[in-house]
């Protein structure tokens, strides 16, 4: 039963991707939408994001989620260990944690109804943020990911919504 806490509340933390605040930071812009480019002499996988949506999106995960998950979207870096409050710590974002692991629609699902069913502290933002903010905070996210994590997101996307 513990073990299986841990899991849900390490999905919770992992998968957040609004965090704790409105505080505004002040970081560099966001990368361009295309991917950072893997060198695996495959083609790139075509996001699902505008330019638009990253440059939107930054300004709203700047305004909800840096204070948590920090400005350049990496996260706590002690994410995996529970907090002295329970509670495992926001997860960094930018493709070196866990939330590429999961489809478009349960990232969504999470920023709407935050972490903390599944064990995390990140509330729930469907009051705060419309469907069309979330796709660009959560565009914004994903240009940081590698075309190489990306790609693979992208199997995982295709395969858990057919």
């Amino acid at each position: 039963m513990k073990s299986k806490l841990a899991w849900l509340g390490l999905c919770g933390a992992l998968l957040g991707v609004a965090a704790c605040s409105d505080q505004d930071s002040k970081t560099p812009s966001a990368p361009a939408a295309s991917g950072s480019g893997s060198g695996s002499g495959q083609g790139v996988t075509p996001r699902w994001y505008t330019q638009a949506q990253v440059e939107q999106g930054y300004g709203l995960f700047q305004q909800y989620c840096a204070e948590c998950h920090k400005p350049d979207a990496s996260g706590d870096p002690n994410w995996k260990e529970v907090n002295a409050e329970g509670k495992l710590p926001p997860p960094p974002l930018n493709g070196t944690a866990h939330a590429w692991h999961h489809p478009l629609p349960l990232l969504r699902q999470i920023v709407r109804n935050g972490g903390i069913p599944m064990g995390g502290s990140m509330p729930p933002f469907k009051e705060k943020l419309q469907p069309a903010e979330i796709d660009a905070i959560l565009a914004w996210v994903q240009s940081h990911w590698s075309d190489e994590i990306y790609a693979t997101w992208s199997r995982i996307n295709q395969r858990k919504n057919h």
